[in-house]
This record gives C-alpha cells, structure tokens and sequence, in this order.
C-alpha cells in the first residue's frame, strides 16, 4: 500500500510524510533531497499532511465555499458511508489553492473559521486550526477525533430517539488537553476516540480525572480503527456473518 504507521507515536503516512518527519523539513526540501524527477511532477495534493507539514508550509488559501456538489467528492462521500443529507447540513465544498494550483475538497469548518480539508487524495487543514464546539444546550457532550467520525455518529442516530448531546470534534488530538475544561463543564462526557495508542492516551487520561463523568465509548467499535472504519465494515461483516451460517 505504500503506507507506513509508527505504532509509537501513534502517526502514518506516505513516503513523503517519512521523509518531511526523519529530516525535519518542508515537503519541497525533501522531494529535492530525493533528486527524482518523476516524484516532483506528482501532484502536491497527494502529499499534504496536517501532522507533517505546518499551516504556513502548507500555504493553503480558501478561495470559496459552497454546497458539497462535486460527484468525486460525493462519491467519497458514499464510500465512507455518510449519508449525502448529513454531510450537506454540517460540511461545505471548498476550493482552495495551495503551490499556486487550485484544488477542492469537503470542507468542515472549525471554531477559529479554519476549514479541515478532505477528499479522496488528501488530508489537509486551512489556517487557523481550531475545535469545532457544536453548542445544543445539551447537559452532556459526545466527543470525536475528526469529523467523519462526528457524521457517522450522525448517520447513525439520525432516526433513533437519542438523548440531546452538544458536540466537540477536536481535529486534532493536540486540542485534548486545552479542551478538558469545556468537556468538564457538562454533566456526562462521551468519548467517541480512535482504537489506536493515542486513542487509548487520552482515554485513560479523561477516565483517571473522573471516572464517574467520562464514558469511553468505544465498545461499540471496539475490533475496527474508529467509528467510521465501524461504519463503513459493519455491513460487510454482518453478510460475511450471514455467508457462514448457511
């Protein structure tokens, strides 16, 4: 797959983001140290990286917003499974320009008015990166890593009676501790975190300053990576169940 994950730190990527981490330098300085000509003509979109690449390295310029209506980006929509409603009613599609090239992606915007950036290809974030606090008035709050964990949650419960939850979706793990007193404030957290070591981190992290408060929810997907890994395998997984049995 051309993929690498450092179980450690609990981070992954492409080969570019390997080389842009060991060497500690920008995207550019890194495909020049490679001296291959056939990666320099590679679309820059295919190597931006949120944990490997800083806002201003990344130089990315929102140019416009508006509905999500681009059949690649609904199409990837259907491939993680969120229903196209929800996805309309909380994200926007957004055209950007980054090395002077433009480029769109679904865009989820953040408290700070800084968009996180999706689509097939990349996974990028617009300055400036912030949590997005969805405020309800709800006494309790659901937590979520990113955002397409938020919709599948949405997805999920959109035709089920559930308790009223506001909603934070940090989007990134680094706005964890800075977000505690916000969770703190309501009466019962809901943690909705990934089912890797940083997942587990925070977790154990929120569960040890009161047990009682936070709820680690990841029960409900406990063998898949998160919750729309649990989204997008449960149906395939309940047909193969179903092959066996006959």
């Amino acid at each position: 797959m051309n993929r690498w994950y450092d179980w450690g730190e609990g981070k992954g990527g492409n080969l570019v983001d390997f080389g842009t981490l060991y060497y500690n330098c920008s995207v550019s300085d890194f495909l020049k140290k490679l001296d291959v000509p056939v990666l320099k003509t590679v679309e820059a979109r295919k190597f931006t990286s949120v944990d490997s690449v800083s806002d201003d390295e990344k130089g990315i310029r929102v140019l416009s917003v508006k509905p999500i209506s681009s059949f690649s980006l609904l199409r990837y929509l259907d491939k993680r499974k969120i229903e196209r409603e929800i996805a309309h009613q909380f994200c926007s599609e957004v055209s950007y320009q980054l090395n002077n090239k433009n480029y769109y992606a679904i865009g989820f915007l953040n408290n700070a008015g800084g968009y996180e950036l999706r689509n097939e290809y990349i996974k990028a974030a617009s300055a400036p990166k912030d949590i997005t606090f969805i405020d309800l008035g709800a006494k309790d709050i659901a937590v979520f890593e990113g955002f397409f964990n938020f919709l599948s949650y949405q997805c999920l419960y959109q035709k089920q009676e559930e308790n009223l939850r506001n909603f934070l979706i940090l989007n990134s793990t680094s706005f964890f501790g800075k977000s505690l007193p916000l969770m703190q404030s309501h009466k019962n957290v809901h943690l909705y975190l990934d089912n890797d070591k940083t997942g587990q981190k925070f977790t154990a992290q929120a569960l040890q300053l009161d047990k009682e408060k936070f709820i680690d929810e990841r029960s409900l997907y406990q063998k898949y990576d998160d919750l729309n890994d649990w989204l997008i395998n449960f149906g395939r997984a309940q047909k193969h169940s179903l092959m066996h049995k006959h």
